[in-house]
């Protein structure tokens, strides 16, 4: 748990950092997840067209290709408008949209010009705010989890963690994107699967099997996640054959199991109605699958290629990696206050290096199929948008695995040679960010040698300038360079 003067001091922290939001739609993706907010909550369908002709004409999304794609093409089944996004979000984001939608019609009522309609800023920086809310919520929850695990340097994790992936970007930069809100859902699903898998009770897998569908409705791919506690389920059930009390164990891990399936069902029927209205079927576009090899061919490219794998994006995974393969090869290293408290730290009663072991093991099951879904779109690359966002969702195995590296260290030569690489990585994550921001680089790929001089050459100097016009011309940003400035 954390104390109170660390809640203090990261509720201090996130109010602090709310005036980085920026409150603005300006992508596809974008739009298809805030249209289906709008749409569920103005229109009650999952009719998109009026949505996207409102982005079109208002030069928020006014390009060829979105015409073509979201104003033109329909699905064959029922005609509507294709959304390729799903209704996640628009959950998440329900509670601040209705706050907007109170207090745009307050004003309104009050004789100021407002819009309310669903578009107007209110409803905007509702979404904005939102996304940044559960992306720190995100880190706050992988704080926690890091404490119960591993102990120590939890904070401090987190925080790194932060500042030096993609979730920062997604959190302030650009939030209406999903996947802050996904690091969110996937940090709440790990955080009752660590608190759940002591005892399997009933009631906490169908509070599991919600949270796996809350999560699987942000984004489709983060579904993989639940095969995690899925192995773990697996394994307890496998030691509990043989005996009478074991046989009692075991029926009752069978009936937890299909409680939390029932309910996943149950919390995922939302989506399935939406599918069936959109596009015909209680599924996905069909237009989504033409773009996927289930082999995966790409799965080594994604983490490795120099130009567009998240090692070289967000060097810091590669250290809380190793802290995850760590805990799961030698965790009789870590002396954290898992093994001394295993009630708190969310391993079984019976806690020990075996159970640590086979808790990073199932962590590591987790990355492994997020790599291996990423690796199967024909769009592994996420050209044009910051890093590899996909892996935006496993903020919470960063933060546990940096921790858990940290206190697996005990040389302080060693402990300080690590400081010192986390320090380096989160400047390499913060200067992309500026670069990306101020079309110093080239979106659509890196360039390691070009990219690494500005970041340590070029960027200190301007570091003053660019935050300047950061909190006072933001949209400078946003106004396309004609050269990209050396």
């Amino acid at each position: 748990m954390l104390s109170r003067r660390e809640a203090v001091f990261l509720i201090v922290l996130f109010i602090a950092s709310l005036p980085a939001v920026t409150a603005r739609l300006y992508s596809s993706d974008e739009v298809q997840y805030f249209s289906y907010l709008r749409s569920l909550w103005f229109d009650h369908d999952v009719s998109f067209e009026n949505e996207y002709r409102y982005f079109y004409d208002h030069h928020i999304a006014q390009t060829a290709d979105f015409h073509q794609t979201f104003l033109e093409r329909a699905e064959a089944a029922t005609g509507r408008r294709i959304n390729y996004a799903t209704m996640g979000c628009a959950i998440l984001w329900a509670p601040f949209y209705a706050v907007a939608d109170l207090w745009a019609r307050g004003l309104r009522a009050a004789g100021r010009d407002i819009a309310v309609d669903g578009y107007s800023r209110p409803y905007v920086s509702a979404v904005a705010y939102g996304s940044a809310f559960y992306g720190f919520a995100a880190i706050v929850l992988a704080i926690r989890a890091a404490r119960r695990i591993v102990g120590s340097r939890a904070v401090s994790s987190g925080l790194a963690v932060w500042a030096g992936t993609p979730l920062l970007f997604y959190t302030y930069i650009a939030p209406p994107f999903s996947h802050a809100c996904s690091a969110f859902a996937v940090a709440l699903f790990v955080t009752i699967w660590l608190h759940v898998r002591r005892t399997w009770s009933g009631w906490g897998v169908v509070a599991l099997g919600l949270a796996g569908a809350l999560m699987a409705m942000v984004r489709e791919q983060d579904i993989f996640f639940t095969f995690g506690p899925a192995l773990d389920l697996s394994l307890t059930l496998y030691q509990k054959t043989g005996g009478r009390r074991q046989e009692t164990d075991w029926r009752r891990l069978v009936r937890s199991a299909v409680f939390g399936i029932s309910a996943f069902a149950l919390g995922y029927l939302p989506q399935l109605l939406a599918y069936n209205a959109l596009n015909g079927h209680p599924g996905p576009s069909p237009l989504v699958a033409r773009k996927m090899f289930w082999h995966a061919p790409h799965a080594a490219q994604v983490l490795v290629d120099t130009h567009h794998g998240f090692f070289f994006w967000t060097p810091l995974a590669v250290l809380a990696m190793t802290g995850l393969v760590l805990m799961t090869a030698a965790p009789q290293r870590l002396r954290g206050n898992a093994t001394a408290a295993p009630a708190e730290s969310g391993l079984s009663a019976t806690a020990g290096a075996s159970d640590m072991r086979r808790l990073g093991a199932c962590m590591l099951v987790m990355v492994a199929l997020q790599v291996y879904i990423s690796g199967v779109v024909e769009s592994w690359t996420v050209a044009g948008a910051f890093g590899q966002r996909r892996f935006v969702a496993i903020t919470i195995f960063l933060v546990i695995g940096l921790a858990a590296l940290r206190e697996w260290i005990r040389a302080a030569s060693a402990r300080i040679a690590v400081n010192v690489a986390i320090v380096i990585c989160v400047w390499w994550n913060l200067a992309l960010i500026a670069e990306f921001g101020t079309s110093m680089m080239d979106r659509q790929r890196l360039e390691l040698g070009r990219n690494a001089y500005d970041a340590f050459v070029t960027l200190p100097r301007k570091a003053p300038e660019l935050l300047h016009r950061y909190f006072t011309e933001r949209s400078s940003f946003y106004r396309p360079a004609e050269t990209p400035p050396r």
